[in-house]
């Protein structure tokens, strides 16, 4: 082999990395850490300067046999590690597992996976920051001691098998605050008023939509302002144009790659930065952890060629953002594409779509600002004082829009201005074609999706670029919070037109509360909230957490020692955790909600030991009835009518061809049990209300799709050729078979089926 050994993390990297390198290198991978406090103990010497244990797990000892092995062979060993604190623990911890002798060391970093990039680092390689290690090291076992403190506690005052941590038990509280916002706001009705007019002396088929820019409290205020437009004249009172200007964004950085691949391409943080990840190690972009909008001088200049051979001259604008995040890190660039002139790559349709957006991105943001006219015009009448505005936006040079436009958290209500005005002038007189008065109700607050929670945590200065999605990745997971759709509800809202001067009333459904990808609490979540909160309320406090962050920072400057920050934190922190223990009460998710008009006795909503369930009767009653919560009900809101109604199920609809069909709920949602078998219930039917004459049509449609997926069947031998999502299979008790590509599944016989049974691979086992 030759003299120089190079470790990296990831296969992929490695293997990009070995094609600029060539001989003399051999590069091979780690495969991420390969040691880590053990996960059985604390791994915290306590007494001892909180000294970490590390260990080096069994899935790589294997790995670490053999880089020890290499690297005794090895006259130079380069650690090439990304360039953020979790890069530089890894090479660190390479070191040290693998007894490395460190003047046989050297650490390199790179930003891009290019050639020039490689080449360039290895001319000039440095040390291990220990600065960086440290405050890495710092967070490790600050986050294992609250983990390993709190965890326990709320086993014994909350619930078995809980678990806590610094920063996601913040970001839980974040959503759960966010939902007491929503359950105690009280929607309030006004009035919007908008007018379609028609401007004298053009075509009859211009029309301009303008509204009242002012919202009114109560039908009486708004049919009183219809009232003064009846009989009465408009005309333009006033007309403004005056000239705008959009600059772009920034490039990305993780987060707000993050926010705007959910927002555009629906992705979640995780396939975000595995997606990301992929396109790093395959040479496409820079190092996608980071919290910097810099560019390099090299990506400046790139870009300008690229803005002026594609667009043309007068689009090109170079601009050097700075960076304003709390607590920024090392000074990286903002993700890119490594070659700008690449507006396309080779790859999944994840990594096309993900590289096309942080493409667009990034030219945009070296692209000239998008010139804009907005006209204003106000329309009015002697008998009203409001007035009537109607706003468009002419884009004279559309600039860095033609390439790329950043969406928002919230969707935006729809303006009613109109968006391609006539040319109009002042004094024109106006005729009223219709003049509405609609009711609106204002808004609650918007529950947390994905980006915007990451948004929020990154203003607040909670966690960096590479916690964000483990982090919330981990709150799902745990059961503290649910990634969920709600479908909303309809509800009536009046609308008063008046047309020809006369005032007409009606009613119209609008959907209100319907989300998507949302962020919900748990009752689990919200319970374990107020306990910390009540008993650790200043470690939950949002300035305290991103104090913590901020002396992170500090240790990775080499302006505090690491152990002195976890001393700081830990005397005060363990003495609190002894003080809960000894003299708070266990908090009891439990309410009385009423009486049972059936049996008298009491109605009560508990967590239970597979979560929040309705009890009929005292624990005590061993003729208690109980029965889980329905998706979306929740402990502190569930009503006694709500609590009742669940134990309505299952309920008996009646027979079907002699055999009893019965509609009920469970793990998988709401069902019909019929003949021995179970048919999911679509959603537009409810398992309280559905009728039988419903159900027996769900049923025949079941049942003619299962003779459908049957293709051919071998009883005596216990084999189906079945059809399946991916196409037909031949199914042999509880094992299925692929069938080869050209056979034709239903012209199989028993030996042919047999035979491909006895020739297909035997399936490794899984992994739990």
């Amino acid at each position: 082999m030759g003299e120089n050994l190079v470790i990296v993390e990831s296969p992929a990297k490695a293997k990009t990395i070995g094609k600029f390198l060539g001989e003399g290198f051999t590069v091979k991978s780690s495969f991420g850490h390969i040691r880590d406090l053990a996960s059985n103990t604390l791994s915290v010497d306590l007494e001892n300067g909180y000294e970490p244990n590390y260990v080096i797990s069994d899935d790589k000892k294997k790995v670490v046999s053999e880089l020890k092995s290499l690297s005794k062979k090895a006259s130079v060993i380069w650690l090439a590690s990304d360039e953020d604190r979790e890069g530089e623990a890894i090479a660190w911890h390479l070191s040290e597992a693998l007894k490395l002798d460190p003047a046989k060391i050297k650490r390199i970093v790179f930003h891009e996976i290019t050639k020039e990039a490689i080449e360039s680092a290895v001319e000039s390689p440095r040390e291990i920051d220990m600065n960086l290690v440290m405050a890495q090291q710092a967070r490790r076992v600050l986050d294992r001691i609250v983990g390993f403190q709190l965890s326990p506690l709320l086993w014994k005052k909350v619930k078995p098998k809980l678990s806590a941590g610094r920063v996601q038990s913040v970001a839980v509280r974040l959503i759960v605050e966010r939902e007491r916002e929503i359950l105690a706001f009280i929607p309030k009705s006004q009035f919007k008023i908008e007018g379609l007019f028609h401007p004298d002396g053009v075509k009859a088929s211009i029309k301009v939509k303008a509204e009242i820019p002012e919202k009114f409290e109560g039908e009486k205020e708004a049919l009183s302002i219809l009232d003064s437009c009846k009989n009465t004249s408009f005309k333009i009172v006033s007309v403004e144009e005056k000239d705008a200007k959009r600059s772009p964004s920034p490039p990305f950085t993780t987060s707000t790659l993050q926010q705007e691949a959910s927002r555009k391409l629906g992705f979640s943080l995780n396939q975000t930065m595995r997606v990301a990840q992929s396109l790093y190690e395959s040479g496409h972009i820079t190092y996608m952890r980071t919290d910097s909008v810099n560019l390099s001088k090299l990506a400046l200049g790139t870009a300008k060629q690229v803005v002026t051979d594609l667009y043309g001259k007068e689009y090109s604008k170079t601009r050097q953002y700075s960076t304003k995040s709390k607590g920024a890190q090392e000074a990286h660039e903002a993700i890119r594409p490594t070659y700008l002139s690449n507006i396309e790559i080779e790859g999944s349709p994840q990594e096309k779509k993900l590289y096309n957006l942080i493409w667009k991105r990034t030219v945009a943001s070296q692209m000239a600002d998008a010139s804009i006219l907005r006209t204003e015009i106000a329309i009015g009448s002697e008998n009203l004082s409001s007035r009537f505005t109607a706003t468009a936006d002419r884009v004279k040079f559309d600039g860095f829009l033609k390439v790329y436009t950043e969406s928002s958290d919230e969707d935006q209500e729809e303006s009613a201005a109109a968006f391609n005005l006539p040319e109009l002038k002042e004094g024109q007189k106006m005729n009223v074609i219709n003049i509405t008065a609609s009711e609106k109700f204002t808004q609650k607050p918007p529950r947390y999706s994905e980006a915007s929670l990451v948004k929020k945590l990154e203003e607040l200065g909670i966690g960096r670029p590479s916690t964000y999605a483990p982090t919330i990745s981990t709150i799902v997971q745990r059961g503290y919070v649910t990634k969920d759709n709600r479908p909303g509800f309809e509800r009536s809202c009046k609308v008063f037109t008046l047309e020809k001067e006369t005032i007409s009333n009606s009613t119209i459904k609008e959907k209100w509360g319907a989300e998507k990808g949302r962020l919900f609490p748990e009752d689990i979540g919200m319970l374990v909230t107020d306990f910390l909160v009540e008993n650790f309320e200043s470690e939950l406090d949002y300035g305290f957490t991103a104090k913590v962050e901020e002396q992170f920072d500090i240790v990775a400057q080499g302006k505090l020692k690491w152990n002195k920050l976890i001393d700081d934190f830990y005397k005060p922190f363990s003495k609190k955790v002894e003080e809960t223990l000894q003299e708070s009460r266990p908090k009891n998710a439990e309410r009385e909600l009423g009486i049972d008009p059936n049996t008298g006795k009491k109605v009560i909503v508990r967590l239970g030991r597979f979560g929040p369930l309705a009890q009929i009767g005292d624990s005590e009653d061993p003729e208690k009835r109980f029965v889980s919560l329905a998706k979306g009900q929740l402990l502190e809101t569930i009503t006694l009518k709500e609590a009742l109604q669940l134990f309505a199920l299952p309920r008996t609809i009646g027979e079907y061809k002699e055999k009893e069909v019965i509609a009920s709920s469970g793990r998988f949602g709401p069902y019909i049990k019929y003949n021995g078998k179970f048919i999911s219930l679509p959603k537009e039917y409810s398992p309280y209300t559905v009728e039988l004459d419903t159900a027996a049509t769900i049923i025949e449609e079941s049942i003619k799709k299962e003779q459908q997926k049957q293709i051919k069947s071998f009883p005596e031998e216990g084999i189906d050729i079945l059809n399946g999502r991916f196409g037909p299979y031949i199914k042999k008790g509880k094992q299925n078979y692929k069938i080869p590509k050209g056979k034709d599944p239903a012209s199989l016989d028993l030996e042919s089926v047999l035979k491909i049974i006895e020739e297909s691979p035997d399936k490794p086992a899984k992994k739990r």
